[in-house]
Parts: structure tokens; C-alpha cells; sequence
């Protein structure tokens, strides 16, 4: 069990975030780096063919799917940041196995390391996040998960266009290289979280029979909470899938498009999360934020349909401020569906119920390529059409759900920070 760190009684320690911030920020580049590559590096040093490859990676990331279940309650008894540490090592570890690679056997091998790694990552990274949020007060959640976020969207778009540039040169010393790297950035970010992310107080399991899945599979309101969060996720993962089939194929836009587009959604997430979450969370509970947001998504997808109306000088500017109605809509939703997550956990249950809430984003990962495929070979704005419905679900799901999660709590740090926002917003 981690110890708690010396409090210094400022109730606002902003310094403690930055090694946490340090860590997600070289794990992301890491993660960046590999992207643009993952597919190709296989081809390369291997004689098998793409569709082998997608099989083989599929069944690596099938295969990983129980590992939340067991990494939840590991979090609960040990604490999340020596198993977050763990995750970036298994990364590291596999991208270094990715150097070995020569055929189907290696490649698995490979994968299944760096997929169990990833699982064990994104299924404790939260609950760090939420612990070290805690010590600034209840209402610091949404700002760490937001800036967290911020870091995330810079380290992996900035990793996927230092890689991009460099796959030019094709060139199999430049991929191991890559590849290198990536590994390098996974074990420095597990390094700074064992040596300089700070410990914090973490909540003993509760008795046998009121902790773990058992519970959670009782707590209705949670099981809700993530159903609907996965229909949001499914929202989330739409655009970098559907949007350069949909402008190139659907609109007949010009192939350099979707690029660019991509690109202005990462500046925007990289950048304005923090303050779009601060605007919000003045005015609504996490709750409203998530339905808003999931309105937002309802609105982009009705853009996005009726693109097909736009002519075709217009089309990139249109198909921008599209993008820009997404990504304010994830930017409203992502920090406060995290939060809201982790605040509705019962203490000592936090590893296990963020685990769980995983799944949201794992189960919406394998339905939209499925979804978006199967609408959109029958009509270019049935995928719209869809989502959006879906999206609508969402936000009124959320509004019944909101009053049967436990409520929003303040501390005395929380409504100090708040009476000096709005000072501070009447000095501007």
C-alpha cells in the first residue's frame, strides 16, 4: 500500500502535477511514434503478408482483452502508480522485442507484450491521475484529467509527425530506430513515475463481498454509467476513422484534406481542453458537461451530413469548423466523463471501477470500424444519421442517470479555488 506524500497545507499544490504531466506526456510520444509505423514495420522485416499481419495483431489484442479485470484489483490493493510504472515497462520491453521480430511467432510474442502492457496502462493510469488530483481537492479532478489529456493529444501528434517525416526516407535503420525510441520513451516515463510522481494516500479494499466485480455488478447506477459513456465513446473514436473515407469517398474532396483536418483537432485538444473544461465546469455538473458535449456530437454529426450540400470551394473551410464542433465537443466531455468516473467509485474500489469503465472505450473500439463500414456502404450519411442518434441517447441518459450517482462534493480547497476563479474572471 502507497504511503501518503508530506502535505504542505497549501490545499492547491500545483507542483505535484508536473511529474505526473512529464511521464504522460514521453509515454504519448512514445505511443506517437510507433503509429504511423505499426502496420508497415512488420511488412518490412517480415515475409507475410497484410491481411496475415491484421489477423495476428487482432488475435494479440483479443487474447489481452480479461487483463482489466485483474489489473482493477491489483490498483485497489497496491496502489496504481507502481502498476502504471509496470505498464510503461511491459511497453518498453515489447517494443524492444518488435527488433526480433522475423515472422507470425515473434510477432505475436511482440504484440501480446506491448497490447498487456497498454491494458495495464490505461486500466490504472486513471486512478493515478484521480489519487494525485485528490490532494488539491474534489473539484481538481477535472483540471488534471483535462491537462492530462492536453499531453496526451501533444506527445502522440508530435511523435506521429516527427515518424511521418522520417518514413519518407524508407529505410529499415530509420524504422528500428523508430522503433527504439518508442521503447527509450516508455521505460524514461516509467521511470519518472516510480522516482518522481509523488505517493499518495490510497483507500484499503473494502470487506470480502463489498469490493471488487461482484460489487460493481450490483451497482446499477455505475453499470449505467458506463453503457452510456460507451455510446459517447463511440462518438469520440468517429472522426479519425470515419472522416478521410468520408471526405475523399463520400464528398469527393481532395486527398490532401483529411490530414490537415486531423491535425487542427489535435492542435485544439493539445491546447484548449483545460480552458474550454475551467468554462464549463463554472456552469454545469459533470453530468450537464458530458450531455452537453453529447449534444455538440449531435450537432456534428448533422454537419457532417449535410457537407454532402456544400459546394466544393467551400468544402475544406466547412469540414474545419465541422471538426472544430467535434473536438469542443470531446474537449467538454472527456475531463468531466474521467471525473465523474473516478468521484462515483467507492473508496477503495477506485482500481477495479475505472478498470471496469475501460471497457467503455475497448468495446466502442471494436464497433465503430464495424458500424461506420456496414452504414456507410449502404448511404454516405447513414453513419451520421446513426451517431448522432446515438449521441442524443446519450445526453438524455445522462440527465436520468445524473441524480442516481453520488453527488458532486466540495472541500473547503474547492470553494477557495472557485471564490478566486471568479475574482479573477471579474478582474478580466
Amino acid at each position: 500500500m502507497e504511503k501518503a506524500a508530506p502535505n504542505n497545507g497549501s490545499g492547491r499544490s500545483g507542483p505535484r502535477r508536473w511529474p505526473l504531466l512529464a511521464a504522460v506526456g514521453v509515454d504519448s510520444l512514445g505511443t506517437g511514434l510507433y503509429l504511423p509505423l505499426s502496420l508497415l514495420y512488420f511488412l518490412k522485416v517480415t515475409d507475410l503478408d497484410l491481411a496475415d499481419i491484421g489477423v495476428l495483431v487482432s488475435v494479440a489484442g483479443a487474447l489481452t482483452l480479461p487483463v482489466p479485470m485483474a489489473i482493477g484489483r491489483l490498483v485497489d490493493r497496491l496502489g496504481p502508480r507502481l502498476v502504471v510504472a509496470g505498464g510503461q515497462v511491459l511497453q518498453g520491453v515489447g517494443f524492444l522485442l518488435y527488433l526480433a521480430v522475423s515472422g507470425a511467432v515473434s510477432l505475436v510474442i511482440a504484440v501480446l507484450m506491448t497490447t498487456v502492457g497498454t491494458r495495464v496502462y490505461w486500466s490504472s493510469v486513471f486512478t493515478l491521475i484521480a489519487d494525485q488530483a485528490d490532494a488539491e481537492g474534489a473539484d481538481a479532478k477535472d483540471q488534471w484529467f483535462a491537462r492530462t489529456g492536453m499531453l496526451r493529444e501533444a506527445g502522440s501528434g508530435g511523435g506521429a509527425l516527427l515518424a511521418g517525416a522520417l518514413l519518407a526516407v524508407d529505410s529499415t535503420r530509420i524504422y528500428n530506430w523508430l522503433i527504439l525510441s518508442s521503447a527509450l520513451a516508455f521505460l524514461v516515463a516509467a521511470l519518472v513515475v516510480v522516482f518522481a510522481v509523488p505517493s499518495t494516500p490510497h483507500a484499503p479494499p473494502p470487506a470480502e463481498g463489498h469490493s471488487g466485480y461482484r460489487a460493481l455488478l450490483r451497482d446499477r447506477p455505475y453499470l449505467a454509467l458506463i453503457g452510456t459513456c460507451t455510446i459517447f465513446a463511440l462518438c469520440s473514436t468517429f472522426l479519425a476513422l470515419s472522416l478521410p473515407v468520408y471526405v475523399v469517398k463520400g464528398l469527393s474532396g481532395p486527398g490532401w484534406a483529411p490530414g490537415p483536418l486531423l491535425a487542427l483537432n489535435t492542435l485544439l485538444l493539445a491546447t484548449c481542453t483545460a480552458a474550454v473544461n475551467r468554462f464549463v465546469r463554472r456552469r454545469c455538473t459533470r453530468a450537464r458537461a458530458m450531455a452537453w458535449g453529447g449534444g455538440l456530437w449531435v450537432l456534428w454529426c448533422a454537419a457532417s451530413a449535410a457537407a454532402v450540400l456544400i459546394p466544393s470551394p467551400a468544402l475544406v473551410p466547412f469540414m474545419a469548423l465541422v471538426v472544430m464542433c467535434y473536438s469542443v465537443a470531446d474537449m467538454t466531455y472527456g475531463p468531466a466523463s474521467n471525473a465523474l468516473a473516478a468521484d462515483a467509485a467507492p473508496a477503495g474500489s477506485r482500481g477495479t471501477y475505472l478498470a471496469a469503465f475501460q471497457y467503455s472505450f475497448a468495446f466502442s473500439s471494436i464497433i465503430a470500424p464495424s458500424l461506420f463500414g456496414l452504414l456507410f456502404s449502404q448511404g454516405r450519411a447513414l453513419p451520421w444519421l446513426a451517431v448522432g442518434l446515438l449521441a442524443a441517447l446519450g445526453s438524455a441518459l445522462m440527465l436520468r442517470l445524473e441524480h442516481r450517482l453520488p453527488q458532486e462534493r466540495r472541500t473547503p480547497a474547492d470553494e477557495g479555488a472557485a471564490t478566486r476563479d471568479v475574482v479573477s474572471g471579474s478582474a478580466e
